[in-house]
């Protein structure tokens, strides 16, 4: 998994450089990790831009401006993309909201995440459920979320 995680994050290093952008990071369920592995690929210094944690539920909504909605959702997801992109001057940025377990949260159970990515071609959503302990669903969950600021990244 951590090999998986280097190559997505050297990949978006690789697609930053060649087409001038910055990048950011939004995150609640992991915690910093995708900011840290951003922040450790090729040449970060150039193109990212920095990550918000905002893990606590008055973060989002103060800091992002998260609307009145449920955080585990597609609203609250976007938004924090959004918010961070503007908040970081970047090009696109990328956020996680969701439930690591080992409980449920607004009525989503363990392994539910939502997951957003900003750039110039707008914002994209999508949820997935992953199975697992909660160090597993946050490391899926960082994968997840490189693989999709590389595919955001890379549409025309």
């Amino acid at each position: 998994m951590v090999a998986e995680r280097k190559a997505l994050a050297a990949r978006v290093a690789e697609l930053a450089g060649e087409a001038d952008f910055t990048v950011g990071a939004a995150e609640s369920l992991t915690g910093g990790r995708i900011a840290s592995a951003l922040a450790a690929a090729p040449d970060a210094g150039t193109w990212f831009r920095g990550g918000i944690v905002a893990y606590a539920e008055g973060v989002k909504r103060d800091v992002l401006g998260v609307p009145d909605c449920p955080v585990v959702s597609r609203a609250c997801a976007q938004q924090m993309a959004e918010g961070a992109a503007r908040l970081l001057e970047a090009d696109y940025a990328v956020a996680v909201t969701g439930v690591g377990g080992p409980g449920s949260q607004d009525g989503e159970p363990p392994g539910t995440v939502w997951f957003a990515v900003t750039g110039p071609i707008g914002t994209q959503a999508r949820r997935h459920r992953f199975d697992g302990e909660p160090d597993e669903i946050i490391e899926l969950t960082v994968a997840e979320a490189l693989r999709l600021l590389v595919e955001h990244a890379t549409t025309p």
